[in-house]
């Protein structure tokens, strides 16, 4: 009985908090830094972004608390004094754990309710001591129903405590992120706390890219983030309305879009349209190419040939033997609209260091509906 009354009570306090922390959030025009993307700090055009984050801290696993490295420690504490100084209004958020980061402690750290406690104290604390406005959570991905629940618990009582810490402070609540799978559920099995999901954080970057990878096996290319798949695949579309069917709604909703591609390489050159067939990467790296290096190689290659795809929204190049998926002007045009038309919060890029001299990010301003205004979340 005790312990149930406490989740009574628990879910109470969260609903308050959700009235008081979603009163209303501008529109979301983020991308996502770090220290060896290929771009000085100073450098960022941070006046074409309302929301920037600073990847990534760390989770020691011994202590269950959030760390900066010794490396990365002068460049996170003047991330937000930087970017500001070129645009005053945007928003940093610290971001946390990664691709690269160990899926293993951050189950470990999830399961209790110390460990969590831990981890959640001393990101509020790192965030103030650093000056940034909010805390996102990339954990790559829970593996299980209950690492799922457990998930769920930590974004409830991150909220609870970053909302205490705002009060007994008199600051402004730290936002609160996560990015998460494109879909709800990871691999098509492992739902992600949906409830929680709604009341706790104040939306969610959908990581709309990575479908398809020269190494996954492929016998044939593909469009790394396509937003549409006549054959009912991965597609950014199709995430979108799986969350939304999970009942998380649009205006939870960030749309990943990345500033790179994959290159694969082609089992004929006269055979280079979407699903030709291809033996693996074209390159190191498997594959991986920044929008900036695409577009040299685009320049400098001869016979080189641009297509954008509208049935899957992408775009792709190829010259002999080598086709690149990736996402240009006219795709993120196509995204950024597909966002507000469905009544998205915004759009996000990994990462802005790919770009091709703010090329891309200017195309996602150039739509600026999203620009100043306030979506009732």
């Amino acid at each position: 009985m005790a312990s149930t009354i406490k989740f009574i009570l628990l879910s109470l306090t969260l609903c308050v908090l959700h009235l008081n922390f979603c009163h209303g959030q501008n529109a979301v025009k983020a991308g996502y830094w770090f220290p060896d993307s290929g771009i000085e700090i100073s450098d960022i055009d941070s006046t074409l972004f309302t929301h920037l984050f600073c990847a990534f801290a760390d989770l020691d696993s011994q202590s269950n608390k959030v760390t900066i490295s010794s490396s990365n420690a002068g460049p996170f504490s003047q991330f937000t004094k930087t970017v500001q100084l070129k645009n005053p209004s945007v928003k940093t958020l610290l971001s946390i754990g990664g691709g690269s980061s160990n899926r293993t402690a951050f189950a470990s750290m999830a399961s209790q309710p110390t460990s969590r406690k831990s981890f959640i104290n001393s990101s509020i604390k790192l965030a103030r001591a650093n000056s940034f406005h909010g805390l996102d959570l990339d954990w790559e991905y829970p593996q299980s129903a209950s690492e799922m629940k457990n998930l769920g618990s930590l974004l409830d009582e991150w909220r609870a405590a970053v909302a205490t810490e705002a009060k007994n402070s008199g600051k402004p609540q730290l936002i609160l992120t996560a990015a998460v799978s494109f879909a709800s559920k990871v691999d098509g099995l492992y739902q992600y706390p949906i409830p929680s999901v709604s009341r706790s954080l104040d939306w969610i970057n959908l990581m709309a890219y990575d479908f398809y990878a020269p190494d996954r096996p492929s016998t044939s290319t593909r469009c790394h983030a396509a937003l549409k798949d006549p054959s009912g695949q991965a597609s950014g579309s199709s995430g979108i309305a799986d969350w939304e069917n999970a009942g998380v709604g649009a205006k939870k909703l960030v749309l990943g879009i990345p500033f790179y591609g994959y290159a694969w390489r082609l089992v004929k050159a006269n055979n280079h349209g979407i699903l030709a067939p291809a033996n693996g990467a074209a390159g190191p790296d498997n594959g991986v190419k920044r929008y900036q290096d695409i577009r040299t190689f685009v320049a400098q290659t001869p016979g080189a040939v641009v297509v954008y795809n509208s049935t899957y929204v992408c775009n792709y190049c190829y010259a002999g033997t080598t086709w690149i998926g990736y996402d240009d002007n006219q795709t993120i045009s196509t995204k950024v609209s597909y966002a507000k038309q469905n009544g998205l919060l915004g759009y996000f890029a990994w990462h802005i260091g790919a770009d091709n001299n703010f090329a891309l990010s200017r195309q996602g301003q150039l739509l600026t509906s999203f620009q100043d205004k306030q979506f009732p979340v």
